[in-house]
């Protein structure tokens, strides 16, 4: 591992003086490479910079405790070795972390899709307030949202939604929300007050770039119809709906929401990349391991993840015996609990897999 770094660390060292050169400087494209290649090895340099200096110091420490005759110098040196060891550990540990191998998408914007699963009309309106959770933690980091497709119900819930998610490192925040959400609540359509158990389905799929996915025109059909549902007059008189079907795999994007049949086709197609990513993801982890579920970010649909008990105003998180007893403010956004639980979960796994 340290041999490793030691090289890490001479590459960014490396970076570091190409970043200066006046060659470089002039050429925005190979500065703008070099500072994100330099960019994405700061936290790892800094950390063993840190591990170190602590090595240093504990050596230090260690010289003085065997050669100091002042018993308070000698005492203050032993505290600190203790000290020093509990820090090295740790900064051991999140080296380790730091070097596991990068997803590669986790850079990437995110397709956010939900769709109401058993429950009829509490199911879809237990959709809007998982769309309205995810909304409010993407606003708290700054990402910008993009609502792609959506059917709304009579009662203001949510049959299905597709949503563009911007920003930094969206991917690698929100991966493990792919999955069954179950909610435990009394409807607002129920009038004799029993808890009714309804589901979710969460699907968070990378943005796909064209480098990514690379679809040929002969391999689609796109078929134009008349939009309909609320919209506005020009939605609904118009040919502006698309659907777009990818021949060699059946699969089938529809988008009405704009007046625009360009506008219409670019949504669906932007949805049919990640889709099509999606499942080549897929492929490579079923691939990489025989125990799907065991996976880091295996995203398994037909997998209950989570539950969302209202009346404990509980979460219960199934994957990791995660329980959290503060419902009511995760659903207003405040998510990151929950996902540094999941994500020090998955590294962990991760790490034991590389033992």
């Amino acid at each position: 591992m340290f041999k490793k770094l030691e090289a890490v660390e001479k590459k960014f060292e490396d970076l570091t003086n190409k970043l200066s050169d006046p060659s470089v400087i002039a050429d925005q494209q190979s500065f703008q490479k070099f500072a994100k290649e330099r960019s994405d090895l700061i936290k790892l340099i800094d950390t063993y910079r840190q591990y170190k200096d602590a090595k240093k110091s504990l050596e230090e420490s260690r010289e003085i405790a065997e050669t100091e005759k002042d018993d308070e110098l000698r005492n203050l040196a032993e505290d600190e070795i203790s000290k020093l060891e509990c820090i090295i550990e740790k900064l051991e540990q999140k080296l380790k972390v730091l070097l596991l191998p990068k997803d590669k998408n986790d850079e990437k914007n995110i397709l956010l899709e939900i769709r109401a699963g058993t429950g009829g009309e509490e199911a879809a309106l237990f959709a809007a307030d998982l769309y309205r959770m995810y909304q409010l933690y993407a606003e708290d980091r700054g990402w910008k949202i993009e609502l792609l497709s959506q059917n709304i119900t009579g009662l203001g819930g949510l049959k299905e939604l597709i949503a563009l998610i911007s920003g930094d490192h969206v991917y690698s925040h929100l991966k493990y929300e792919s999955g069954v959400h179950r909610v435990q609540r009394v409807p607002s359509t129920e009038a004799s007050g029993r808890i009714h158990t309804s589901a979710c389905t969460v699907a968070v799929l990378p943005e796909a770039d064209d480098v990514d996915i690379d679809i040929e025109e002969k391999d689609l059909r796109v078929d134009v119809y008349r939009a309909s549902g609320p919209g506005g007059q020009g939605v609904n008189t118009t040919d502006s709906a698309v659907r777009v079907t990818h021949l060699p795999t059946g699969l089938a994007v529809a988008c009405q929401d704009e007046r625009s049949q360009h506008k219409n086709k670019a949504r669906a197609l932007k949805i049919l990349k990640s889709r099509l990513l999606d499942i080549e993801i897929q492929k490579q982890q079923s691939e990489r391991s025989a125990t799907r579920k065991s996976m880091v970010g295996s995203g398994d649909r037909s997998e209950k993840i989570r539950t969302y008990n209202f009346p404990q105003n509980r979460l219960s998180d199934h994957r990791i015996g995660l329980t959290l007893h503060n419902l009511t403010v995760i659903l207003d956004g405040q998510l990151d609990e929950v996902i540094e639980a999941l994500r020090t979960h998955y590294q962990t796994e991760a790490l034991k897999n590389r033992e």
